[in-house]
């Protein structure tokens, strides 16, 4: 650890840790209900389940990177952060909020707008927490020495997911048009400027893993920038098709949404040649493995999965049924939720000076939950195109074909449960950690030291 302030990202990653644990509840009590088992029906209704879920990903994911970038902006602008105490009083807000709008899902509080459902006056403080946080890096950015391109691009990413946030605080009477400016919001930032994040993430972490040059690294950086704009703007229109929009965006969604895996691509390839030029023997394996992993799973999930069903001609058929559930589950997981993964497990040992990357615990954490996520993501495709065939094809009506296709939850409960173990071996590993240290300068022996790098790769 660099510098003080960077102790303010542990209260993120342990509010993400916390968030991650309650969506996989309720991920559960969903998986249940679609096997017929909905016990809970009467205390937590299956709409509350499902909007609770998906918050909660959102959440806990925004935590993370806020975390991130509390780590990683004052070592990109080589000084401290420019107010520790606004950073808390950010976090204490965004818990506050979070809280608030799951207790409110329970008692019907919301907008009903899918993951957009926290009601307005949360609306407005979501607005005031993140404009607090993008004052606090700003500055820290602004009088830092300077900002290298990764720690410029991962500003950007937040500033502009900040920026596309309004769009969704905006309310239309018209269905069409409601829906088609709250996927401003849902698509941009998934597969657009989230991805500026997730790239400048994996930046900085394989500069600090691998030991390649930072010039080669943000080289590849810009070129994932652009495929991202190229691709991820107008692929916006594959949510288009079928609301009431004009028949154009069949053609400008079909040919952007093509395009879109290449951004994808560019991050697995990118990766996984970093990793395998870096001349740097760096002790944290796990990050480093986590870090690798992500890009090739958000390849998979987010660009292949996604590439598969966008498609007009196949969209028409698999639009709204567990398809999207299929592509949804692995694009999160391998894009967003392992990169915040992989950047605790590269920070935490600076955090604490104690070394927890070795051993079987971190290890079967990354193989158990990855199995898990794929198995899952198998479970919902053969759920899926059963439902495509049954409802759309043949004709069943919905309800009976949610009856025939409760045998496939329970291969869905099973996968859901490794990767549960896996999570829970994660979290067992980041609270073995412990708090952060108090002062710079007293980790132990065991911590690792950025400065195994090759002095001319620095």
């Amino acid at each position: 650890m660099t510098y003080k302030s960077q102790r303010i990202a542990y209260l993120f990653f342990a509010t993400s840790m916390l968030l991650l644990s309650l969506q996989i509840v309720y991920g559960f009590i969903m998986a249940f209900a679609h096997m017929g088992y909905d016990v809970l029906h009467t205390v937590v209704p299956f709409n509350a389940a499902r909007a609770t879920h998906t918050n909660l990903l959102v959440v806990w994911l925004l935590s993370g990177f806020m975390g991130a970038a509390y780590f990683i902006i004052p070592e990109e602008a080589e000084r401290e952060l420019w107010s520790p105490k606004l950073a808390v009083v950010q976090w204490a807000a965004l818990v506050v909020v979070g809280v608030i709008a799951i207790v409110g899902f329970h008692f019907n509080w919301w907008e009903g707008r899918k993951f957009l459902e926290i009601p307005r006056p949360l609306d407005y403080l979501v607005v005031v927490d993140v404009l607090a946080f993008l004052l606090n890096i700003g500055m820290t950015a602004f009088k830092g020495k300077r900002l290298h391109t990764t720690g410029m691009v991962l500003f950007v990413g937040l500033f502009a997911a900040a920026l596309l946030y309004l769009p969704g605080v905006i309310t239309f009477e018209n269905q069409v048009r409601d829906s088609y400016f709250r996927w401003w919001v849902v698509h941009l930032w998934v597969e657009g400027v989230w991805e500026l994040i997730l790239g400048s993430m994996l930046s900085y972490l394989l500069i600090k893993l691998t030991g390649i040059d930072r010039e080669v690294i943000e080289k590849w950086l810009y070129v994932i920038v652009g495929l991202t704009f190229l691709s991820g703007i107008l692929g916006t229109g594959h949510h288009y098709y079928f609301i009431g929009t004009p028949k154009y965006w069949l053609a400008i969604g079909g040919i952007f949404s093509a395009l879109e895996p290449l951004s994808f691509l560019g991050m697995a390839l990118y990766g996984v040649t970093m990793a395998r030029r870096g001349g740097r023997n760096h002790p944290n394996k796990m990050a480093l493995t986590w870090t690798v992993g992500c890009a090739i799973m958000s390849f998979v999930g987010a660009g292949f999965l996604g590439f598969a069903h966008t498609i007009p001609q196949v969209n028409k058929w698999t639009h709204g049924t567990l398809v999207t559930a299929m592509h949804g589950h692995l694009a999160f997981w391998g894009a967003y939720g392992m990169i915040v993964l992989a950047m605790i497990a590269y920070a935490m040992p600076k955090l604490t000076g104690r070394k927890r990357y070795s051993g079987w615990v971190p290890e079967w954490a990354f193989w158990t939950s990855n199995l898990g996520m794929l198995g899952m993501t198998g479970a919902f495709a053969v759920a899926g195109i059963s439902q495509v065939y049954l409802e759309r094809k043949v004709g069943m009506d919905f309800l009976v074909v949610q009856k025939a296709l409760q045998v496939h939850f329970l291969g869905l409960v099973l996968a859901a449960s490794l990767f549960t173990i896996g999570i829970v071996l994660y979290i067992v590993n980041f609270i073995g950690y412990g708090l952060p240290r108090a002062e710079l300068g007293d980790a132990s022996e065991d911590a690792d030291d950025d400065n195994l790098v090759p002095a001319a790769a620095e």
